[in-house]
């Protein structure tokens, strides 16, 4: 074996050293692991300790970098270490991309497409495109996902495939939009298109089904030649699913967990390891887009298109469970496209319209309520007592979360918003239709 010269083996040292700091920041936890970040509920921490995010900024102001993003993608960005990733695809659907940015400079590590199709379903969706869902990360390893025009995943070492999947079908007719769920050892797809609606569960290391669950939706959409109206519209859905732990038994802190799953028409609660049905609950209303969130031992869920309603759901029970277990509901006034968050005490929301409301969440009791301006398809995040409201205009406006509101800032930037928000450390990752930012107090 050779022998070092003595410079050489503190150089040998120190790479030595620098590797295991990046290994070690490979494994750790991901600062934005998925849509609606590292608790799926948009809280950016889980212990309310300061975060240090800016609470203003502009094309000028707290603006470290900004880059342009090819083509049209709305998929909320995930960040792991000095990785952000996020997915485009082409105006006209044929071609499917992977984007990975260096979280610290803005550089472009990784663009390259995955997926092409010759004739992808048309898109008559305003707010919607064919790069819309979200993927998710883990140490080693990030999830990409355009519906049925493909799933991979790649190792973000190398930036290599690991697996792909391009035969898991649905029409989507209006587009996909349902993001990834990973859930130990799965990687959980929801694919709810006019002709068929289910939800998948593939092995995260090989790709493959490890179940699948048809909606046991009961569908009353037929025409008087018993066909489903416009081809099908009202059986489709955007919405991703949680993860709830619920309670189980009669021991006291005893939990179980329940994949819950807002369909068209209904609210779906799963064995997350088995895709077997535990409960079902009907909404009425179609094409649900908002993502439920849980707490207080209720899911919160919006109905969707049509009345755009609310519901809070006792998070127990089997089978139908609709004229049991609706603790309360709103009948309009929900929000048809962007997600709740609930904080403390209070449940909060902004409709498409730029409506922001808050609730009791135990009682649905208004506790105020406020037009904030603009139009939304992003869901808002909290960190610092704050609760950030990103609308298509461009515009984010930031309100202080309790019983009253009071508006703390608006800040303005030239896109337009339709992706979420992520976040790392004390850096806003803001991706508006044609750039991708990140913002942070200098």
């Amino acid at each position: 074996m050779p022998v070092l010269p003595a410079n050489s083996k503190r150089l040998f040292v120190l790479l030595a050293f620098f590797a295991s700091l990046r290994f070690c920041g490979e494994l750790s936890a991901a600062d934005w692991p998925e849509f609606r970040g590292p608790f799926g509920n948009g809280h950016v921490s889980a212990d309310k300790k300061p975060v240090g995010l800016p609470l203003k900024w502009s094309e000028t102001e707290n603006v470290k970098w900004k880059i342009e993003i090819p083509h049209k993608g709305w998929s909320t960005p995930v960040v792991l270490g000095n990785q952000v990733w996020l997915t485009t695809a082409t105006i006209d659907g044929k071609d499917f991309f992977v984007i990975c940015v260096d979280a610290e400079s803005g550089k472009v590590l990784f663009n390259e497409k995955l997926f092409h199709s010759d004739k992808p379903e048309p898109l008559s969706n305003p707010v919607n495109c064919y790069g819309s869902a979200s993927p998710v990360i883990e140490a080693g390893r990030v999830y990409v996902n355009f519906g049925c025009y493909g799933t991979a995943c790649l190792d973000t070492g190398n930036f290599k495939e690991v697996w792909r999947r391009e035969d898991l079908p649905c029409r989507h007719y209006r587009g996909p939009g349902s993001s990834l769920l990973m859930y130990e050892d799965l990687v959980v797809l929801t694919m709810d298109g006019v002709d068929q609606q289910y939800v998948v569960a593939l092995d995260k290391k090989t790709g493959q089904n490890v179940w699948k669950t048809e909606r046991s939706t009961k569908w009353d959409d037929l025409d008087k030649n018993g066909q489903p109206e416009r081809e099908g519209d009202f059986r489709k859905a955007f919405s991703t699913p949680i993860i709830a732990e619920v309670p189980a038994g009669r021991d006291a802190g005893a939990t179980k967990p329940l994949l819950i799953s807002a369909g068209s028409k209904a609210v779906f609660a799963y064995e997350p390891k088995s895709g077997k049905e535990i409960w079902r609950l009907s909404s009425g209303d179609y094409s649900a887009a908002a993502r439920p969130v849980y707490g207080k031992g209720l899911v919160f869920a919006m109905t969707g298109q049509g009345r755009a309603g609310l519901q809070a759901i006792k998070a127990d029970g089997s089978g139908d469970i609709s004229g049991t277990n609706v603790a309360w509901k709103l009948d309009r006034g929900g929000s048809k496209t962007t997600s709740p968050i609930l904080i403390d005490d209070l449940l909060y929301w902004v409709t498409d319209d730029g409506g922001a409301t808050c609730v009791e969440a135990e009682t649905g009791r208004e506790v105020w309520k406020s037009r904030i301006g603009g139009s939304f398809c992003a869901s808002p995040i909290y960190a610092d007592d704050r609760i950030y409201f990103s609308s298509i205009q461009g515009k984010t406006t930031v309100v202080k979360a309790g019983r009253t509101y009071e508006m703390l800032a608006a800040n303005v930037l030239d896109g337009q918003f339709m992706a979420s928000p992520a976040v790392s450390g004390k850096a806003l990752f803001l991706r508006t239709k044609t750039h991708m930012y990140r913002i942070e107090a200098r």
